[in-house]
């Protein structure tokens, strides 16, 4: 049995505000530690439920987070950017039996400790076929197309409330209940560890690959707080604006329409300036 963990940061054990996630900053150095402890408890109880392989594939940011020299020596870690498949990479190989989304949080947009969809302020809204959607829910469907389940689900409170539309099936771990978008009642890393565990345990048994869905067409919707952004974005082809601030574009499969994205949010990043947006 192999399982892939894709690994977000801001639905991680202790995460509350912008610092806790920014490369370089005292309070990530601080935070990655209690990341690596969610990513290593869920290795951990994949390994207990009987898993032979668990790749774990870094999805924030950088994507250059994670302590490696932390993790158990059975896991093996993607770490770094420019991938396929960006937050799932790995899942197009036919290996995979299972994913986990670990420290993963709310759409932008709604309510959530550091609510956003892959750009952290730009983009105000998401929709999927007409269902405001978050990370979880566009990688979810990428997934599907593969045949791989989302057996395991962790991030504050209202995530895992999130994930039940997308992965009902999926064990979930709440590590701190909502406050506000930079505010949490927080687990400490030792009481999240133990809960992760124990959910990827049983979890295991959740891993078995299924006839690959393919509910396309998709289209995607995508609202940003500037107008420039939206007219920046239509220079990915098949992008056409649909509103002052909205662009939408249409994909026969989530591969074409998550890649679609990733080239949307990357070009849109470029056309940010600073203090004005």
């Amino acid at each position: 049995m192999k399982i892939l963990i894709s690994a977000d940061m801001e639905g991680a054990t202790g995460v509350t505000w912008p610092a806790d996630v920014l490369p370089g900053t005292p309070q990530w150095e601080r935070c990655r530690s209690m990341f690596t402890s969610d990513v290593n408890a869920a290795a951990l109880g994949f390994f207990d439920g009987g898993a032979d392989q668990v790749l774990v594939n870094e999805a924030h940011w950088s994507m250059r987070n994670l302590l490696l020299e932390r993790l158990d020596d059975r896991v093996e870690m993607l770490t770094g950017r420019h991938k396929t498949l960006s937050m799932v990479e790995g899942v197009q190989h036919g290996d995979v039996d299972g994913i986990a989304f670990v420290g993963y949080h709310t759409g932008a947009g709604t309510e959530g400790v550091l609510a956003h969809t892959y750009l952290a302020n730009q983009i105000t809204g998401v929709w999927l076929n007409g269902v405001r959607a978050s990370e979880g829910l566009l990688n979810a469907h990428v997934v599907a197309e593969y045949g791989v389940p989302v057996v395991l689900f962790t991030g504050d409170d209202l995530a895992c409330e999130d994930a039940l539309g997308y992965a009902p099936g999926a064990l979930k771990v709440a590590v701190k209940d909502h406050v506000s978008r930079y505010a949490a009642v927080c687990r400490t890393p030792a009481r999240t560890a133990a809960d992760i565990r124990a959910a990827a345990e049983e979890a295991a048994r959740l891993a078995v690959r299924h006839e690959p869905v393919h509910a396309g067409p998709f289209t995607v919707a995508v609202e940003f707080d500037a107008e420039h952004l939206a007219m920046a974005a239509t220079v990915v082809p098949g992008v056409a604006r649909t509103g002052e601030r909205k662009v939408a574009y249409t994909s026969d499969t989530m591969y074409e329409g998550i890649r679609t994205f990733k080239a949307v949010t990357t070009i849109v990043s470029a056309a940010v300036e600073e203090q004005y947006g």
